[in-house]
């Protein structure tokens, strides 16, 4: 059986996409062939979310210290501006798409690996000697969409030394790609609104420059379903029509040539759990 990919026609005027399908077997396939295969993928733009112009975050203070095993605490402090933690996003009830009961957040990322969800400006980690990371911080609305305004994120880079004093350094002037949402496991009515958000730094997406290749492969019981589209603009978007299983994501950086970057944070993947809400009981 062949599976296809689904797109909104009001999604192609902001976004290009280049579909692919496991399942698919003859690449010169004529337009009525694709019409007759079931839906697989529906890829659609996320309506509009409420803006905050004025929103504002920064690092006010970092301070490092050693723990009894050897490892070093790194505290964060957070100042926030213009922006309101713990609280709904006025139009929470209406996106239909998982939602944080906790309300508006901020996402930190380091390494690239998966977010700590803080609602309140404070955070610690703990970190090993003789170590170098990248810290992003951005604000985000309750359902976990990010607030895209120039101020309202900052990339920080530090190094721990051998005795486990901490520096500030440079941030490279590089592209770099930060993953934020699809994450961890979505149950029951969540599964029919997943929403793919990235978070692009140093960067700007646009058909004539650079873009962001996303490939989606969705694992189900007895098929496995890979798809593949090409985001030519910085918004978010709703998948839907995810199986249950396992759907691993991955989403890269491509220069104006269509070509994958190489370098630091520029590609990136994560595996997320999909379950019907009979399986949780």
């Amino acid at each position: 059986m062949k599976y296809g990919v689904w797109i909104v026609m009001g999604v192609l005027t902001s976004w290009i996409f280049t579909a692919c399908s496991s399942g698919s077997t003859d690449a010169a396939a004529n337009q009525d062939t694709v019409e007759k295969v079931p839906p697989h993928l529906q890829i659609e733009a996320v309506p509009a979310s409420p803006k905050f112009p004025d929103a504002k975050i920064a690092i006010a203070t970092v301070q490092a210290s050693l723990d009894a095993d050897d490892s070093v605490k790194v505290e964060f402090n957070f100042s926030v501006k213009g922006y309101e933690l713990s609280v709904q996003t006025d139009d929470a009830a209406d996106k239909g798409c998982n939602n944080a009961t906790k309300g508006q957040h901020i996402h930190f990322i380091m390494d690239n690996k998966p977010y700590t969800a803080l609602y309140e400006p404070k955070h610690s980690v703990r970190v090993a000697k003789n170590s170098d990371h990248y810290v992003l911080v951005f604000l985000s609305r309750s359902y976990h969409e990010s607030i895209k305004e120039k101020k309202a994120a900052q990339l920080y880079h530090f190094k721990i030394d051998k005795k486990g004093n901490l520096s500030q350094l440079e941030p490279s002037k590089k592209p770099m790609l930060f993953y934020s949402r699809p994450k961890g496991e979505y149950i029951g009515a969540d599964m029919e609104k997943v929403l793919l958000d990235f978070y692009v730094v140093n960067a700007s997406i646009h058909p004539d420059s650079m873009k962001v290749k996303v490939n989606i492969v969705n694992q189900g019981k007895k098929v496995k379903r890979d798809t593949s589209f090409t985001a030519t603009t910085w918004e978010p978007l709703f998948v839907k029509n995810l199986r249950p299983g396992k759907a691993t994501i991955t989403i890269s950086l491509l220069d104006r040539k269509d070509k994958k970057l190489s370098g630091l944070h520029t590609s990136v993947s994560r595996e997320i759990t999909l379950k019907k809400a009979t399986d949780t009981k």
